[in-house]
């Protein structure tokens, strides 16, 4: 069964973003150390993301959402979205996720329209702001 990617606007992941069962993972490559970041998010770098995927699935476990963006989210974040759902196809294993969706216009609109960014260092990030 082919899974659809859906878009989502920062306005809707702003009120779901505290729910357990969501994980926002980040698919810039340098940028986010100098640009800050979605609190809480994971970062997997797309030049990297096909070789770490089997990763991302034990950092997401017990999530059914997973929201995928980088800075625009007009190329890496679907990308790796898209392959994302496929690994999870080929598995045939239930991971429990049930919806992978992308950031609609990724963190450069997020940051811009003044949500909560953090620039902490950890990894994974576990900074919230208010």
């Amino acid at each position: 069964m082919a899974r659809s990617i859906s878009y989502i606007t920062g306005a809707q992941l702003l009120s779901l973003r505290r729910r357990p069962n969501i994980a926002i993972v980040d698919v810039r490559d340098d940028e986010r150390s100098s640009d800050g970041h979605i609190a809480g998010s994971l970062h997997y770098a797309s030049g990297t993301f096909t070789d770490k995927i089997s990763d991302l699935i034990q950092d997401v476990k017990g999530k059914d959402t997973l929201v995928f963006h980088c800075a625009l989210s007009q190329v890496r974040g679907p990308t790796c979205a898209r392959r994302f759902t496929s690994y999870l196809e080929e598995m045939k294993e239930d991971t429990g996720i049930k919806n992978v969706l992308v950031l609609e216009r990724g963190f450069n609109d997020w940051e811009a329209s003044g949500r909560p960014v953090c620039h902490c260092t950890d990894v994974p990030c576990k900074g919230e702001t208010a």
